[in-house]
């Protein structure tokens, strides 16, 4: 990978606490090449607690914008001048862009689910989602898919912590454990699965102990698994072969950095250039297909 520095190249990055271990990088500067975009995006450790200082940082080194990760997306949020929408509904900011002194903050991990499902030929509106998890992760998802029109029922081993969840909206959000029998009820009526927990993540050692329910899901529902590592786990693995179009998680990824570039240069992207680009650079890097839809996955 080959990014030109001139004395007009713009700076952008990622901060976060850890965030060596980011991806971000990689994708952006693929992206950057691939289009012919006078930026570079780097990495910067920043740590929790000292956003605020960061910002002012930013903005003297003349930084055109930035994304944030772990524990910076909630800390960010009242330090905005201005929103969007969606940032507004998680109550975070994962972009912000800086511009005559000001700071604007997005959310493009929301646009980055719809964006996701999309590829997978799913319209969130009018469905019923079944949501798994109820961390940070299903936050962004759960603001994104009851502002397209979804009702979710959100199942978590704490029950507690799906009630909060469903604070969001309480008008489209229902909680729910996660024992096997609530999950086949649940799923019987779902045309949509999001898994935002960790389970089947690699070096995790914890997986789903019982996936019976993606036996129970009508035909043509969809199942994406936020989990990208290992490429295709348990769970897209059942739903392949039950027949159910399904998705890793790094189609989020990619395309919530695709609209976090849309923001920092003011300009549309070319979605399937800039795709092409990061998956290219993904797979130099690991060795593997990162993004391959479960019934096509290659593995090494």
């Amino acid at each position: 990978m080959k990014v030109e520095l001139r004395n007009t190249t713009r700076k952008l990055c990622v901060i976060g606490d850890p965030v060596l271990h980011s991806k971000s990088p990689v994708i952006q500067n693929a992206m950057i090449e691939a289009l012919g975009l006078d930026y570079i995006y780097l990495c910067q450790p920043v740590p929790r607690g000292e956003a605020h200082l960061w910002l002012e940082n930013a903005a003297y080194a003349g930084y055109a914008g930035f994304n944030a990760t772990i524990p910076h997306k909630e800390e960010l949020f009242p330090l905005m001048d201005e929103v969007d929408e969606f940032a507004r509904r998680a109550g975070a900011v994962n972009t912000v862009c800086i511009k005559d002194g000001k700071y604007y903050g997005f959310n493009t991990d929301c646009g980055g689910i719809l964006r996701a499902l999309a590829d997978l030929g799913a319209d969130p509106a009018g469905k019923q989602v079944l949501l798994l998890g109820a961390g940070g992760a299903a936050k962004g998802v759960a603001v994104a898919l009851t502002g397209a029109g979804a009702r979710v029922a959100v199942c978590n081993r704490t029950v507690k912590r799906a009630e909060e969840l469903c604070r969001i909206d309480r008008s489209k959000m229902t909680p729910a454990g996660m024992e096997p029998n609530i999950l086949c009820k649940l799923a019987e009526k779902s045309q949509i699965v999001v898994n935002c927990t960790s389970l089947g993540m690699e070096r995790t050692g914890a997986d789903f102990d019982d996936l019976s329910f993606v036996e129970d899901l009508p035909p043509g529902a969809v199942v994406l698994d936020a989990v990208y590592a290992p490429p295709e786990t348990s769970l897209l693995k059942k739903a392949r072969e039950t027949g159910h179009p399904a998705a890793n998680g790094m189609g989020m990824l990619i395309h919530q950095a695709i609209l976090a570039l849309e923001h920092f240069t003011g300009a549309a992207i070319d979605v399937e250039k800039a795709k092409a680009a990061a998956l290219a650079a993904l797979k130099k890097e690991t060795g593997t297909e990162t993004n391959q839809q479960s019934g096509e996955n290659k593995n090494g």
